[in-house]
């Protein structure tokens, strides 16, 4: 079975996932990782931030060799981004051709309010991330639902949304194992 799972940076969305994987027996993948993976052994960049600047056939070569590493796996946890917020614009984080190698099962949104996620991000000192307000946190979590669905239309997979509040990581954590246990 394989669960992709997304969420906008300082959701809790690795938190979730790695306390479910590690009940239920699932390995968990980083998407990024595993593209990184595949084009450091085909000699392609030695760093991770050298990958934005391939060309865009080379990096969705990257994006399918990544994604066949993936599903082979057996039960895994995809880490990754539903969309991508650049300067101008959001990009799809899971692509068709993503998409056709993971065929996913389920899709799983980890979510929480806007403002708690502004607060999480604020007050973690270990990532520098972007000082999104709390109006652009909605609109990610938003295009991140919308893509969520399209994404359900090409593959069949069912979309769950996953409330992970400020200290009730637990109830998160029970939410994504019965929907993981309900569908095997």
């Amino acid at each position: 079975m394989l669960v992709v799972v997304t969420g906008v940076p300082g959701v809790g969305k690795s938190t979730v996932m790695d306390s479910v994987a590690k009940t239920r027996g699932f390995k968990v993948a980083n998407f990024g990782t595993e593209m990184f993976r595949v084009a450091q052994a085909k000699g392609l960049v030695k760093d991770r931030d050298e990958m934005r600047k391939l060309s865009p056939q080379v990096q969705r070569e990257i994006q399918v060799g990544a994604a066949r590493a993936v599903s082979a796996m057996g039960d895994v946890f995809v880490d990754t981004h539903s969309t991508v917020k650049t300067p101008s614009g959001y990009l799809p984080g899971l692509p068709k051709w993503v998409l056709d190698e993971l065929k996913p099962s389920i899709l799983v949104l980890v979510e929480a309010s806007d403002e708690e996620i502004h607060g999480r991000r604020a007050g973690d000192p270990t990532r520098t991330r972007d000082p999104d307000p709390v109006d652009s946190i909605h609109e990610h979590q938003m295009m991140n639902r919308s893509a969520a669905m399209a994404y359900a239309s090409l593959t069949g997979a069912t979309v769950k949304i996953v409330w992970n509040h400020d200290k009730a990581v637990e109830a998160a954590v029970e939410d994504l194992a019965r929907a993981v246990d309900g569908y095997r």
